[in-house]
């Protein structure tokens, strides 16, 4: 039996009948509830022909007190399916974003624990929940999800500083018993609220990912070369970048530059068994300190909240403009986490101060040509912006000066081939968050993807590919999410606390090879290939713990790591596991039902090449 691991984001080790095993996850654990605890089974439910039928029901607080809350996910499934998005909302609130790894017909079954303290104030009131994972059953999809949704409640110490209140910005669907997700450019990301007028804190957070045609955003070329290989090529554009914006009343108040986010079938599915894409059972949102708005939110009045999805239009001749026209489509929603100042204060102040200069773009293509057909696309995209917005709050505790300062650069490099059917994407998101509530995050999102897909007779095709990428965080402090330090498991580092650190450092690393065969005549596909996965996480130690100016804070991680796990897997199986807690190393047993002579006739879900690879029409 494999030990469940609760942790952040994870391997899921599938070659497991659903009776046999639980989950394996490579990163730490969520902190362990204390003596006083209680649970409450929240859903347990079979998504099977689901679509446009989500999950309803109650949540009703429990008896015992609490001041943290911990989700675990369980769920089992057998056959062939896609991956699919699932969204959880208390009433119109989306609480939690997740996706599924692709069944096989012996069974997986996977485990996903995660800390919701931040929604405590939620979790305090009866609630609607609803629970959307569409589905499909047919003669090729025959994999159902037997779902189950646990909540303990427990109190801790170590209190996180969770919000007061949390207003949703979304589609509010929940009278109706349907998600509250926006799809975005269909319909406009946008709500009316009216907040609380003695506020002392702010906080946007942004749930958004890109779906159908914009899953494999990153991969996208330019407008003017979605034609480059001819009609029966037809490539999807609006380049490779994205942003997402956040405005109020008009007003451009934060941005966010999306993490590339990989689902269990993307590009060739052997990738993906056993281990999973980096945040695909955890898709996470990012954060935007609106405190420089309260002056103008705590009038009583009502503004208007707006999310966009912006990409890039060109003429084709190296100029090009931000545009809200992306491809369809993106599921958005957004949430105001709201820290109350004391009873009867009204917060006023200066109106806030905004510079946010376009964006500089540099994008540039080329296209090789041999006897007048094009040959080979190449392409870049190079975008930088800055951001800043301060003000000055007053509130029960008198005045002070806030902001919030965003630095970002991008670069995507494509090079793309054979009819369109072969490319290269190398893409680099680099960016600093600096908020003056003592917050500062930095973080590089590397990206390198090479994929080759070939047609053959009798309708087969195949897809060899290669990938390495990473996600690396360094944060100071807080915003609305607690920092990685105040979920881990102390019980493995006796010397630390959380009270040791000022921030967290998470790096995760993934390289792999992967090759895939479709068989339309059989309404199958087989694949083989490796993936080797690295995920630290280390306490910060600040020499100055609140941020200054710029960010330039010069944090360092403390002399040794609290977590860190190596993974490797081929060819289905599981071939090299090391767990480390505070430099020592935990023995993991596990075991494989399939071997390596056999998991290249591991049947997958899709047959259609252009749907793994985004590579135009499907």
């Amino acid at each position: 039996m494999i030990p469940s691991i609760p942790g952040v984001n994870g391997v899921v080790f599938d070659g497991l009948t659903p009776s046999s095993g639980t989950a394996l996850k490579v990163s730490p654990p969520v902190y362990s509830p204390e003596q006083s605890s209680c649970q409450q089974t929240l859903m347990v439910h079979t998504f099977g022909w689901s679509y446009g039928k989500p999950f309803v029901s109650r949540y009703n607080p429990p008896e015992c007190k609490f001041n943290r809350v911990t989700f675990n996910f369980t769920v089992t499934s057998a056959g062939r399916q896609f991956d699919r998005l699932a969204l959880m909302f208390f009433n119109d609130t989306e609480i939690f974003r997740t996706s599924t790894a692709e069944p096989t017909p012996h069974g997986i079954i996977w485990t996903y624990v995660k800390d919701m303290s931040n929604y405590v104030a939620l979790f305090k009131e009866s609630q609607k929940i609803i629970f959307d994972l569409g589905n499909l059953i047919d003669d090729t999809y025959t994999g159902s999800w037997n779902t189950t949704l646990t909540a303990t409640f427990f109190t801790a110490n170590d209190t996180i500083d969770a919000a007061d209140m949390i207003i949703p910005i979304s589609a509010r669907n929940s009278a109706s018993n349907n998600p509250s997700g926006f799809v975005v450019p269909d319909t406009k990301a946008m709500n009316p609220v009216v907040l609380p007028q003695n506020i002392r804190k702010a906080v946007f957070s942004i749930a958004a990912c890109g779906q159908a045609n914009e899953e494999f955003w990153w991969s996208n070329v330019l407008s003017s070369d979605t034609q480059a290989f001819g009609n029966e090529t037809t490539l999807f554009g609006y380049s490779p970048f994205r942003e997402l914006q956040l405005y109020i009343d008009g007003m451009l108040a934060g941005v966010a530059w999306p993490f590339p986010v990989i689902f269990t079938g993307g590009i060739a599915p052997a990738f993906w068994r056993p281990i999973v894409g980096i945040d695909a059972f955890d898709l996470r949102e990012d954060e935007i300190d609106i405190s420089p708005f309260l002056p103008i939110l705590c009038d009583g009045k009502e503004h208007t909240f707006e999310i966009r999805v912006a990409g890039i239009n060109d003429d084709g001749k190296s100029n090009g403009y931000l545009t809200g026209s992306v491809g369809s489509n993106w599921v958005i929603t957004g949430k105001v986490f709201v820290w109350l100042d004391s009873t009867g204060s009204v917060t006023t102040g200066t109106t806030p101060t905004i510079l946010s200069p376009a964006p500089s773009l540099d994008l540039n293509s080329t296209a090789q040509r041999i006897n007048g057909t094009v040959h080979s696309l190449e392409y870049y995209v190079k975008v930088a912006r800055t951001l800043s917005v301060e003000s000055m709050i007053e509130t029960s505790a008198g005045s002070r000066i806030v902001n919030w300062q965003q630095n970002i650069t991008f670069n995507n490099e494509g090079h793309v081939t054979n009819g369109g059917n072969d490319q290269i994407t190398k893409q680099t998101t680099l960016g600093s968050d600096v908020s003056s509530n003592q917050y500062s995050r930095r973080y590089e999102y590397p990206l390198r993807v090479s994929s080759s897909y070939q047609v053959l007779s009798g309708g087969k095709f195949t897809i060899d590919a290669e990938m390495g990428r990473g996600k690396y965080v360094n944060k100071i402090g807080e915003l609305a999410f607690p920092s990685e330090v105040k979920v881990f498991d102390f019980s493995h580092a006796m010397d630390r606390s959380p009270s040791s650190f000022s921030g967290a450092s998470t790096n995760t690393w993934q390289n792999g090879t992967s090759s895939y065969r479709s068989v339309p005549a059989q309404k199958k596909s087989y694949g083989s290939g490796s993936t080797e996965q690295y995920y630290s996480l280390s306490g910060i130690v600040a020499n100055n713990a609140a941020p200054v100016q710029g960010g330039d804070n010069d944090p360092v991680a403390s002399d040794s790591e609290l977590y860190h796990r190596h993974v490797l897997a081929v060819n289905d199986s599981l071939v090299l596991d090391i767990e480390t807690f505070g430099g020592k190393d935990v023995e993991i047993g596990f075991q494989n039902s399939y071997s390596a002579q056999n998991t290249h006739e591991r049947s997958f879900a899709k047959f259609s090449i252009k749907a793994l690879l985004g590579r135009g029409p499907f």
